[in-house]
């Protein structure tokens, strides 16, 4: 009967030191796993706040473009040529300035992807070329230039609002 406890408490043993380790393995296992999970949807809130960051960067820097664009029609409408002059001219160089602004936060939007948003925000920063040839028109004193930069904020508007909506799309739908 001796041998028989001693067996039975040996089997015992032995199956709770394989319990035991398999507990541990599917423990670590499990947590290993979680912590997998738990890295990858932090570094996709990471990812999904830089883009959402850079995006609006893109958006706001469109507006205050669009702000000056509203300031040169205004300043088109001057009726001293002097003064008309001297105000487009100042504009032409806050504008020059606003463009750097974007075509660095362009860069910023293509860096942080996906390239629909890359394609969109360059689309949004070429359409600000033709403003800009219109205005160095007006300066000249080319009097049709002030009809062609109005005709020109229609179709920035139209690459703004295109932007904005790949962007979202971007945001929402996209895996990161």
């Amino acid at each position: 009967m001796g041998d028989a406890t001693l067996w039975v408490a040996a089997l015992t043993a032995a199956t709770a030191v394989l319990a035991s380790w398999v507990t541990s393995h599917g423990t670590a296992r499990a947590a290993r796993i979680q912590a997998d999970a738990a890295a990858a949807t932090v570094q996709a809130d990471r990812l999904r706040a830089a883009r959402r960051s850079a995006y609006v960067d893109v958006i706001e820097q469109a507006q205050r473009m669009g702000d000056l664009y509203w300031k040169v029609t205004d300043a088109h409408g001057i009726d001293d040529a002097d003064e008309r002059l001297a105000t487009l001219l100042d504009l032409r160089v806050r504008l020059r300035g606003e463009y750097a602004v974007l075509r660095q936060r362009v860069w910023v939007a293509d860096l942080e992807g996906p390239p629909a948003v890359a394609a969109a925000a360059d689309r949004l920063r070429r359409s600000t070329s033709e403003h800009y040839r219109a205005l160095d028109a007006m300066i000249t004193g080319d009097t049709d230039a002030g009809q062609r930069f109005a005709d020109c904020f229609a179709p920035f508007w139209e690459s703004v609002v295109s932007f904005v909506d790949v962007a979202r799309t971007a945001l929402h739908s996209a895996r990161l």
